[in-house]
């Protein structure tokens, strides 16, 4: 089966016979009371591939960004969501709301519309928390992330993204949003702040998440987070997966990127030439409007996509990794044209 359902973009694997050993998996303590071991020294090295000032390690985006919104329902704040942000993310900025912060949506990438809403509310004695994520899958453009971090700074408020897509696949020695865009991880000369919060499982392959910014924010984090009193902190198993794989990263990070964008350029001058619609531009997810039925016939035949919905018929996907072959995109591509060839005759 060529497979191409899983987000592990740079084709990172951590099989148990490859991680440094552990004495023991967890401490029996939240992070609260003591750090596991090696954490600090992870979170450093990952606020450093970001530009960021300070980072910390946590289990999940969804504690993360839990937590994140929950402290700071405290500000007076308003939350401005870009229309292409992601689910979990959304899910904490709906934990402020229901903490009293008021919440409005902007189409994903209207400038525009995000600064009527950073003035309307300004005058309402609200600063704005912009919420948009690194990469909006399926784009064929990048978000306006500097626009966006301007717009926040003269608000006097931040910009989050969720940089889960984008981490490890981007940027200088894949070092996301903030180094791509040339966003400072921590508060910049008109006062806005940039956090970020990110998961390492596609990049990586590694299930941590990290949330990086400025160290002072990262100070009122640690002191005001609930999850780190009263969930389990990463295992030691996931920590040393991280590890290995920063250090996979140091040494073959940019052959791996580079290895991903050839094969994202194969995928799309095959569709070209085939005349198949296909959304995604340079990065990995790439989407054919309308294909989701075809989904069934190619995976008999020996090629797993993902179908999803939208649209009339749906979108079907495919999520390109570095360690594809050539050979098995020319077989996808080919296999994908003939099904669509054979759909179209059908239609006669």
């Amino acid at each position: 089966m060529l497979d191409f359902s899983s987000a592990l973009y740079l084709g990172m694997r951590h099989a148990a016979a490859e991680l440094a050993p552990w004495s023991s998996l967890t401490l029996g303590k939240p992070a609260a009371l003591q750090e596991p071991p090696g954490a600090q020294a992870l979170a450093a090295q990952l606020a450093a591939l970001q530009g960021c000032a300070a980072a910390c390690v946590l289990p999940s985006t969804l504690h993360l960004f839990w937590d994140l919104f929950g402290m700071l329902a405290a500000e007076p704040l308003v939350i401005l969501i870009d229309g292409g942000s992601y689910a979990i993310a959304r899910w904490g900025a709906e934990r402020a709301r229901a903490l009293g912060l008021p919440l409005r949506l902007f189409p994903s990438g209207d400038v525009p519309a995000l600064r009527q809403l950073v003035a309307a509310w300004r005058g309402r004695g609200r600063r704005p928390l912009v919420l948009a994520d690194g990469y909006v899958p399926g784009s064929e453009q990048a978000l306006p992330l500097a626009a966006y971090a301007a717009l926040a700074a003269q608000g006097g408020g931040y910009l989050l993204l969720d940089d889960t897509q984008v981490l490890g696949v981007s940027g200088p020695q894949g070092g996301g949003s903030a180094r791509l865009h040339g966003l400072r991880g921590g508060w910049d000369g008109q006062g806005g702040q940039l956090i970020v919060g990110a998961s390492l499982a596609k990049g990586f392959g590694v299930p941590l998440a990290v949330l990086a910014g400025s160290a002072s924010l990262l100070r009122r984090f640690a002191a005001h987070s609930q999850t780190r009193v009263h969930a389990s902190p990463p295992s030691a198993a996931v920590l040393a997966a991280a590890r290995r794989a920063l250090a996979l990263n140091a040494r073959h990070g940019d052959a791996l990127r580079a290895s991903l964008a050839a094969r994202v350029a194969q995928w799309r001058a095959g569709m070209a030439a085939a005349g198949i619609a296909c959304r995604g531009g340079a990065f990995p997810v790439q989407r054919l409007p309308g294909c989701a039925p075809l989904q069934q016939g190619l995976r008999a035949a020996g090629v797993l996509a993902l179908a999803q919905a939208g649209g009339q018929a749906g979108t079907l996907t495919f999520l390109l990794r570095a360690d594809h072959t050539p050979g098995q995109l020319e077989q996808a591509m080919g296999l994908l044209e003939h099904h669509i060839r054979r759909r179209h005759e059908r239609h006669l």
